[in-house]
């Protein structure tokens, strides 16, 4: 069997399933670029590749917020389509960026049509809900689901994989080399952007200084990720435990002025 056909079919499994939430009991972590990048190395036969462009990936949505829920661009899908065309093709990280960041936002409008799907299924359990019928409520809230991911994710995803490395690769092939270089260095700008939207989430008064605080310790001492982790996970639960003792202090003084101003009314009354 064709590696692609397998890789293919892959995609559009991980794809189909990453985005299902039954009870809410998954985590985002399967929709990470990073996440899917190794299940794809392994069958491409390039692990180290495919951590490298899945991580290259990943940073461009490492600030990403999803206000009331909606996305404002699909990682999955990106992650996906960027490291398997890439590895498919040896594209280098910011070829395979300018790959990614198109197909994550196509995957947004795929979002959309699964949740206008999804409505009809909510309006299905009501109607199971007023009929008593357990059986059919589980369905809609677990099964139904699936069906519509598979429907509208698995097609799209083997599609663009199966059939759009060649496509991509024979693009990438008679384009100049300036639009190339232009590609190369546009895709290695976007992680910084990923990493400017970042801080702007947690550029507040009360977090900034940590910010900075790991920053130079990373640079001035080079410790690795896991030992500023280490660092930083105690520091984490201090500052949590003084602001709900903060916190706690406030009520109380709090309770106590509103008591004293009842006993004062009081007092006034008696008068």
């Amino acid at each position: 069997m064709d590696n692609m056909l397998i890789v293919a079919i892959f995609c559009g499994l991980w794809y189909a399933f990453a985005g299902w939430r039954p009870c809410y009991l998954t985590h985002n972590i399967w929709l990470f670029p990073l996440t899917s990048a190794l299940p794809i190395g392994i069958l491409m036969g390039d692990v180290p590749g495919a951590m490298i462009l899945g991580s290259a990936i990943g940073m461009l949505y490492v600030g990403l917020v999803a206000p009331g829920s909606e996305i404002p661009a699909d990682q999955s899908s990106a992650g996906l389509v960027g490291v398997a065309i890439g590895l498919a093709i040896g594209a280098d990280t910011g070829t395979a960026i300018a790959i990614a960041v198109p197909i994550g936002a196509m995957g947004v409008f795929l979002n959309t049509l699964r949740r206008l799907i999804n409505a009809k299924v909510v309006h299905m359990a009501d109607k199971h809900a007023a009929n008593g019928n357990a059986k059919g409520i589980r369905n809609c809230a677990l099964w139904w689901p699936l069906l519509v991911n598979f429907a509208t994710k698995f097609p799209i995803m083997f599609v663009m994989i199966y059939f759009g490395t060649d496509v991509i690769d024979g693009l990438l092939k008679i384009l100049p080399d300036w639009i190339m270089n232009g590609l190369s260095v546009a895709g290695g700008m976007m992680p910084a952007i990923g990493f400017a939207i970042l801080i702007n989430v947690i550029a507040k008064r009360s977090i900034l200084p940590f910010y900075f605080l790991g920053f130079f310790v990373v640079e001035i001492f080079s410790v690795s990720a896991l030992q500023l982790a280490c660092l930083g996970v105690p520091m984490v639960v201090a500052v949590v435990l003084m602001s709900k003792d903060a916190e706690e202090n406030t009520v109380k003084r709090a309770l106590q002025s509103s008591r004293g101003s009842m006993d004062d009314d009081d007092d006034d009354d008696d008068e």
